[in-house]
């Protein structure tokens, strides 16, 4: 485990219950953030006129892109919150059928973050697509229970968030992270 974990603080679940909100809620109140892999990844490649890239290819670059935010995160001070984590590379992948590779696993055995992860449930009320989010109601949730059992797996304590507006999420968040 690497000495920064116990400040560097996940959001995790399915696409589209709020977590990107409440990551930006954080940004917003002053404390350092990260960005998610997956949208930024698929944001960048359209620009460029990538084409979207076949799943272990995609859990490649989602990696490579979660191993430079922790490398990042270690350079600033105080807490750091991201929007999801290393193991969420595992999940995708398990997700998608594709077998995790040995070093994706190890990667997320090391590049450790605190020990309680907020994992967003699915709330449908919420939930939209939009350009880089493709995934349907029921993708998101069988998204959600896979990265969850990543997380659980990897003995992590997960929190779930409160589904309610982003500043009570905000407050949830703060309270917990506070000791």
């Amino acid at each position: 485990m690497l000495n920064d974990s116990n400040r560097f603080f996940v959001l995790t679940g399915g696409p589209g219950p709020g977590k990107t909100t409440l990551i930006e809620a954080l940004k917003v109140a002053g404390l350092a953030t990260s960005g998610e892999a997956g949208r930024s990844i698929i944001t960048t490649n359209w620009a460029i006129g990538a084409k979207p890239a076949l799943a272990a290819l995609f859990a490649e670059l989602m990696l490579s892109w979660e191993l430079r935010s922790y490398r990042i995160a270690g350079e600033q001070s105080g807490l750091v919150f991201f929007d999801r984590g290393v193991p969420d590379t595992l999940g995708y992948l398990r997700l998608t059928g594709v077998p995790v590779p040995d070093h994706a696993t190890n990667a997320a055995r090391r590049f450790r973050y605190a020990r309680r992860v907020f994992v967003a449930p699915p709330w449908p009320e919420i939930f939209r697509q939009d350009n880089e989010r493709k995934q349907t109601m029921d993708e998101a949730e069988r998204t959600f229970h896979a990265l969850v059992a990543v997380y659980t797996e990897l003995g992590y304590e997960l929190v779930p968030l409160p589904l309610a507006p982003v500043e009570t999420r905000l407050r949830f968040v703060l309270s917990e992270t506070a000791s």
